[in-house]
């Protein structure tokens, strides 16, 4: 059945004129015997309607009817319930309508009757913010702490969750100030929460406390911080809200990680200043800069590298799944550079080797040209003697360059692509020279390649690799790599070596050295044609590449 739309043919003759607050046409059907107590398909009657309409005339009437000369006598139809399990009591209250409540009570109305849904007169009447009514109910003894709803919550909860804050004023002098819902969320939790200022000001001034944890540990300075209420999170921590607590049963999150996920840098700020900062590097700890990389908030990304947060955090592989910022930032992200992995390529985040697998295994250059872009190849020197170089901290560190090449040399079938790009770079192209490389790498990247170095010079072992290739028409050389490199040739190389490749990129000091001007394209490898990119589209996505690369890749020893 449908109790909450009234069907016209069902209700009394009465109860209509109730409902339309007429109190003579009520009094003369009541004397032509018209009963008072006929229900509707609600199960409403005439003293509900009346007390629905707020007709304190039409009520008085009715419940002098149902009491004879006294209402006094009237409990029964006083205390009916609709088929909601609604009291008049609970209806009056619920609108707000003052006089018809203290009527009913005067008619010995249950002031704590429960409706189905565990709801009350009190509760109905704070819900609705009638602050007259909830004054009339509480000095009239209703149970101001039982609980309500499916959740649990008490009358103060409702109040402070609606911003009722002259109806909270009412209550917290006579409630439970720490009772709990099914969450043991407190109603501080819930202002906090809900972002209600004024009544988390006057629960803190009534004594509740300020640090009640949830079921799963989250404070209200916690919850404050997720949902962004900077008023909240200032009047919390100025009045002893701890923001070091654990507020996660899984890892000790911290109010600061839910300001980074969501984004709100106003109170990300706050939280920076007074945050331990173990959360940054420490054993067990995370680093927020994770939860705002998995936020997608570049913002928060930002705030916290600029207020010196660690790029490289902690290892978060045991507790996230994932090694580093960065790593999680292209895992997560369609874009290789997107915002946060620009911000923390720029910040100096270490390179691991699945994070050399986004920049290679690819058929785009973007990521691998970002990364150059801010992070240096250091001279050869640097990475065979740990020699210190200028400018050392914007070099790809020896364990880095390790790992790049170990990925280059998995990623053979897209040399096409990173290979005019590293070495433009400067990587020294003799660490290249590698059996797999000669082996695996199509015939135009192979001669790119050749065009580098010294090919008269060439190992045995990578000749006869050569020979082989050249038999099976794997591998055709261009014209002069048939020949002994040219004195032309041999004298770039060392100026390349002299001036290391990141100065020869740079049109100004080229045009400095005294040679003639035809020689500038010459020194630049200008002449070497690139190799265009011969492999297919790949056909799994990246993610089963790195897969892949975790299960199967060789540490070669190229350094």
């Amino acid at each position: 059945m449908d109790f909450t739309e009234c069907y016209s043919d069902t209700v009394s003759s009465v109860a209509a004129a109730a409902r339309s607050g007429c109190r003579k046409r009520v009094r003369r059907l009541i004397r032509r015997g018209f009963s008072v107590d006929g229900r509707d398909n609600r199960g409403w009657n005439a003293l509900h309607e009346a007390a629905a309409a707020g007709s304190e005339g039409c009520v008085l009437e009715v419940v002098s009817a149902a009491g004879g000369s006294s209402p006094r006598g009237c409990g029964a139809l006083v205390n009916s319930l609709t088929h909601e399990g609604e009291s008049a009591c609970y209806l009056a209250a619920q609108r707000g309508h003052l006089a018809v409540v203290r009527l009913l009570l005067s008619a010995h109305a249950d002031i704590n009757q429960l409706t189905n849904d565990s709801s009350c007169p009190l509760y109905a009447a704070v819900d609705g913010g009638h602050k007259e009514v909830v004054e009339l109910l509480v000095s009239g003894g209703a149970e101001v702490d039982r609980s309500h709803t499916a959740s649990c919550w008490t009358c103060l909860h409702q109040a402070v969750h609606k911003g009722h804050k002259d109806i909270v004023r009412i209550l917290v002098g006579v409630c439970n100030l720490e009772a709990l819902d099914d969450h043991k969320i407190s109603p501080l939790f819930v202002a906090a929460q809900y972002g209600q200022q004024e009544c988390l000001e006057i629960l803190v001034a009534a004594g509740a406390n300020v640090s009640a944890q949830a079921a799963d540990l989250a404070t209200p300075l916690m919850i404050a911080s997720q949902e962004g209420h900077g008023a909240c999170v200032d009047f919390l921590l100025d009045h002893g809200a701890d923001p070091n607590v654990a507020c996660s049963l899984e890892w000790p999150q911290l109010p600061i990680h839910a300001a980074a996920e969501f984004g709100h840098i106003g109170v990300l700020r706050r939280l920076i200043s007074v945050t331990d900062r173990v959360c940054d590097r420490g054993d067990g700890a995370v680093s927020p800069l994770y939860l705002a990389v998995h936020g997608r908030q570049s913002r928060g990304v930002a705030a916290l590298l600029s207020e010196g947060y660690s790029p490289d955090a902690q290892d978060c592989s045991s507790v996230l799944g994932v090694r580093s910022p960065l790593s999680l930032a292209l895992s997560t992200s369609a874009d290789p550079c997107s915002e946060s992995v620009r911000l923390l390529v720029a910040a100096g985040a270490s390179l691991s080797e699945e994070d050399w697998v986004h920049a290679l295994a690819t058929g785009r250059t973007e990521l691998l040209r970002l990364i150059l872009q801010h992070r240096r190849v250091a001279p050869r020197e640097a990475l065979t003697r740990s020699v210190p170089t200028h400018r050392e901290g914007t070099c790809l560190k020896l364990q880095e360059v390790r790992a790049l090449l170990c990925v280059a040399l998995e990623q053979v079938r897209f040399a096409a692509c990173w290979l005019p790009v590293l070495l433009e770079a400067g990587l020294e192209p003799s660490l290249l020279l590698q059996p797999h490389m000669f082996e695996q790498a199509d015939g135009e990247v192979l001669n790119y390649l050749l065009e580098f170095v010294n090919w008269s010079t060439l190992s045995p072992s990578l000749k006869r690799i050569l020979d082989r290739r050249r038999a099976e028409s794997s591998w055709e050389p261009r014209p002069h790599l048939d020949s002994i490199p040219r004195l032309s040739h041999v004298c770039r190389l060392q100026v390349r070596c002299v001036l290391g490749p990141a100065r020869l990129q740079s049109p100004d000091v080229v045009r400095r050295l005294p040679v003639p001007a035809p020689l500038h394209g010459f020194l630049q490898f200008r002449d070497v044609p690139e190799a265009a990119c011969a492999h297919s589209p790949p056909s799994s996505p990246l993610s089963d590449r790195i897969q892949r690369h975790r299960r199967t890749h060789q540490h070669r020893h190229v350094l």
